[in-house]
């Protein structure tokens, strides 16, 4: 019997340990480099669904430009399919200007250095995956 009791206790033991490693969380840093110049702020989100992109971050956040780049970490992110995109808020108006058309005045981009073409990065571009394993992200202007 004490060693039917051993079997299921170290079976418990290890689903449990398996299970912990499944709903881990990583993090995602954000390195963006080659802003034009210092001014204003970087507004960087992080993008959770297709249908969410470049609508409504995940999780948002402004940050300082120094040395004409700046670095974030969005923490304990789960496990999933995310994406990045940013933008240089240059005049610190907490909004992407935008000229005719609608095309940005203010540089941007987005992970995976997704470009777009006639229009805004594609989700399918920008998109990657984390699995128990923190990654960092790199942006270039």
């Amino acid at each position: 019997m004490n060693n039917l009791m051993t079997i299921i206790c170290l079976s418990l033991c290890a689903v449990s340990s398996i299970t912990a490693q499944e709903d881990s969380a990583s993090d995602i840093t954000v390195v963006i480099t080659n802003f034009d110049n210092n001014q204003g702020k970087a507004y960087i989100a992080l993008y959770n669904s297709e249908e969410s992109f470049l609508k409504k971050g995940f999780e948002s956040t402004l940050t300082k430009i120094e040395n004409n780049s700046c670095s974030i970490t969005f923490r304990d992110v789960p496990n999933g399919i995310y994406a990045i995109s940013m933008f240089h808020d240059e005049n610190d108006n907490n909004k992407m200007d935008t000229a005719l058309f609608g095309i940005p005045k203010e540089d941007y981009g987005c992970s995976n250095n997704a470009k777009g073409f006639m229009g805004p990065p594609k989700w399918q571009d920008a998109k990657f995956q984390i699995n128990n394993k923190s990654i960092t992200q790199h942006i270039q202007l």
